[in-house]
């Protein structure tokens, strides 16, 4: 008995044309793969008040303006020396956890050669103007001709925004060695509740995901609820 080829079973519906993967897309498939299998990942879903960080923005001059995604940047790299356990790698075996005595944040970039991560690294050391222009650089480049592996190394936690597009919510997964990754979606006007009287206020989405083997629900919780704390003192970052 001859063994149906893959693409038989839609022949019954019309013709299909075979696209090879590049090889990019190869490796970055093995990755996430690897990951979603590897490890047991739990996502934590919220939102934070950035009203105050969008009042903060619009009164900066035209000129220094940076995007609200820098300051995430800024308060990861905040947190991640309050967390130390969401900046360290588990070993293969998951008998030793490598704490970090740096703070690189990895901000995921989508171009015409996929989503590639450029790494700021020292991220707890930088203003945000700083972190702003080399952000900006940095995915210039991945969207022109791409970045070597050693723009791409050395994060200690990743953020995946899609802000600019939409959404309310999604699960991202993890970029192995580290052990959480934050994504985020569309900001929205929200009443919210004061104690008195709904009032309107813009929040922003935020879902952790993270290696269940070394942070705990509680923590991944509190994270997130910090985030929102340092958020809603923009002028102190």
């Amino acid at each position: 008995m001859t063994e149906m080829k893959f693409e038989d079973q839609f022949a019954p519906f019309g013709s299909v044309e075979p696209v090879a993967m590049t090889s990019f897309q190869k490796v970055v498939a093995r990755r996430l793969t690897k990951s979603w299998t590897e490890i047991p990942h739990v996502t934590h879903h919220d939102s934070v008040d950035v009203t105050q960080l969008d009042a903060f923005r619009r009164s900066m001059p035209a000129d220094t303006k940076v995007s609200p995604l820098i300051f995430l940047v800024r308060a990861l790299a905040i947190l991640l020396r309050e967390f130390p356990a969401f900046n360290a790698s588990l070993s293969d075996d998951g008998k030793t956890l490598f704490a970090k005595s740096y703070v690189n944040i990895g901000v995921a970039v989508d171009g015409p050669l996929g989503l590639l991560v450029p790494v700021l690294h020292n991220a707890d050391t930088k203003d945000v103007g700083t972190l702003n222009a080399e952000l900006a650089a940095l995915s210039a480049q991945a969207r022109d001709k791409g970045l070597p592996m050693s723009a791409m190394s050395g994060g200690c936690m990743t953020i995946s925004s899609l802000g600019g597009i939409g959404g309310t919510g999604f699960s991202p997964i993890i970029n192995q060695p580290e052990v959480a990754i934050l994504g985020v979606t569309q900001t929205r006007m929200t009443p919210v509740w004061d104690g008195t009287a709904f009032q309107p206020r813009l929040m922003m989405p935020l879902s952790l995901s993270y290696d269940h083997r070394v942070i705990n629900g509680a923590d991944a919780a509190r994270f997130v609820r910090r985030i929102g704390e340092l958020l809603a003192a923009p002028a102190a970052l």
